[in-house]
């Protein structure tokens, strides 16, 4: 996996990692866009129970999932903002920052880079942003995800004969 945290990135407020997956693009799309999968590929151990939304996510569509954090749950609402088909897929909730997945075609599947963009915000919210450590914590939950991802994907792949 190659990782990106800011120090010689032109985004330094985009956090993220990708992976090669042996699955092509529809089958790694399909993982990330049906948000009950989420759970089945989280490296952060934050997700939990339950997820509430379409089984199919479109652009504008809402999604909510149980979370824990800091030893607390809590309730999450995510509004896709990104979409295109076998492509990529972004959301963000109330915090402004998006998560997104893009995918690229390969000889042997898909270039996969999950990203933690938090690049909109303004200064104040930019430093509790970074002294509550979530950088760092979304990298290393970035590249559990993407190591969670490509077996889910792998798995899929070889169950429906869809190898690249």
């Amino acid at each position: 996996m190659t990782s990106s945290t800011g120090q010689d990135d032109p985004h330094p407020r985009v956090v993220s990692d990708s992976v090669e997956v042996d699955a092509p693009p529809a089958v790694v799309f399909a993982i990330l866009a049906d948000p009950r999968q989420h759970q089945r590929i989280d490296g952060s151990g934050s997700l939990r129970g339950s997820v509430s939304g379409p089984d199919r996510l479109t652009k504008g569509a809402h999604f909510g999932m149980d979370m824990r954090m800091f030893g607390l749950p809590y309730k999450i609402r995510n509004t896709v903002v990104e979409l295109e088909e076998d492509r990529r897929i972004a959301w963000r909730h109330f915090g402004g920052h998006r998560w997104r997945y893009v995918l690229e075609p390969t000889a042997r599947g898909t270039h996969v880079t999950e990203s933690f963009d938090y690049s909109r915000y303004g200064l104040l919210p930019r430093l509790l942003v970074e002294l509550a450590g979530f950088p760092e914590r979304n990298r290393r939950g970035i590249a559990g995800t993407l190591v969670e991802l490509k077996r889910a994907a792998e798995r899929d792949a070889t169950t429906r004969g869809q190898h690249p």
